[in-house]
């Protein structure tokens, strides 16, 4: 028998995520196993750990891809745990995957503006938007913000695997969203790309906030403010950039040691 949920504490000032007890099991498998913290409103967090340690299964839990067996999900305040999906990005909660999710025989600009379209008033209108309309608007601003203007009516199939990823990011930046949660964005990224992504994410406004998942050490460290570094499914630790670099538990994890 599963254990009950903890008790709701009250929201504090600034909260936007809070996760109390997640649980995702498949089968016997505990995937992650009473995972708690909390995520301030503009805070931008790194979720760090070997491979197996359950982050990409707390993102699923946290967006309701696969929802948690066990525990609760707050964002903003409002338990939800049973949402679906769509019901969380309308909430301004996004993601993006580890494999691109692209419509790739379409250019930059319309696979931004698709997601501008998705996630607005009109998204099941079949009229085309005039020159000048607010999805236009918000289609050529997100082509300035992830750096793609001078690529704009290039077919994404012609894209070099970094600039799918900036791709991604802009499109996960459609409709002003309050948090973004990146699933390894610089894998596969060349230095040169790296670097791009970097600029892209410390360029984010300040009331944005994202949780990363990112094996780059040198990457996640040098755009989050706090660190959770997950073992086995488990939270072990909290800290900040300065304190999980020269942790020497979290050296071994990294280096194949592990945590008993």
């Amino acid at each position: 028998m599963s254990a009950a949920p903890p008790p709701v504490r009250p929201l504090a000032s600034g909260d936007a995520l809070v996760l109390e007890g997640v649980t995702r099991q498949f089968g016997a498998l505990r995937a992650i196993d009473d995972v708690s913290f909390t995520v301030a409103a503009g805070e931008r967090r790194a979720v760090l750990g070997a491979n197996g340690a359950g982050k990409t299964t707390l993102f699923n839990a946290i967006t309701g891809d696969f929802p948690p067996t066990a525990g609760r999900v707050s964002f903003f305040g409002e338990d939800v745990t049973e949402l679906p999906p769509y019901e969380r990005i309308r909430r301004g909660l996004r993601r993006t995957y580890q494999s691109s999710l692209l419509f790739r025989e379409l250019t930059v600009r319309d696979n931004l503006f698709l997601a501008v379209r998705g996630v607005g008033r009109g998204r099941f209108s079949w009229l085309r938007p005039r020159v000048g309309s607010p999805s236009r608007r918000a289609t050529r601003d997100l082509l300035e913000r992830v750096r793609l203007s001078h690529i704009a009516d290039v077919p994404v199939a012609s894209l070099s695997h970094g600039q799918q990823r900036q791709l991604e990011i802009g499109m996960a930046l459609a409709g002003a969203p309050r948090m973004i949660l990146f699933d390894e964005p610089a894998a596969g990224l060349s230095p040169a790309e790296r670097r791009e992504l970097v600029l892209l994410l410390q360029g984010f406004p300040p009331h944005m906030g994202f949780v990363l998942i990112e094996h780059d050490l040198d990457i996640a460290l040098r755009v989050v403010e706090r660190v959770t570094v997950m073992h086995n499914g488990r939270v072990i630790k909290h800290g900040t950039p300065e304190q999980i670099e020269g942790d020497a538990e979290v050296q071994a994890i990294y280096m194949g040691g592990g945590h008993h």
